[in-house]
């Protein structure tokens, strides 16, 4: 019986630090979404600032640390942002990637 309820105990563990790395995932993904779409903004010229420090801004309020900033070249818009997010217990950080440009 002890077996079955430290069985019990383990998958009920487990199952919060799957739920809590899922959790941060999407939340990593979000930022970095929203970030890559920022700074290809200022990259484009749509809004004033430096795209990297924008990105960096917008993905702190989202919960996120900036890792990485890439600018395409001047006048195509183009943005590359890897965001971190932490993941309580154990677990590695939750990275997310995304990039954005200009429309086709």
């Amino acid at each position: 019986m002890a077996a079955l309820a430290l069985l019990t105990l383990l998958l009920i563990a487990a199952a919060v630090l799957l739920l809590q790395a899922a959790s941060a995932a999407s939340k990593a993904a979000t930022a970095a979404d929203l970030a890559a779409l920022a700074a290809a903004d200022v990259a484009r010229g749509l809004s004033a600032g430096d795209p990297c420090s924008v990105a960096g801004s917008v993905a702190q309020r989202q919960g996120a640390a900036l890792r990485d900033c890439s600018i395409g070249a001047t006048g195509a818009g183009t943005a590359e942002i890897r965001v971190s997010v932490p993941v309580e217990g154990l677990l590695p950080d939750a990275v997310g990637a995304a990039r954005a440009g200009p429309p086709p």
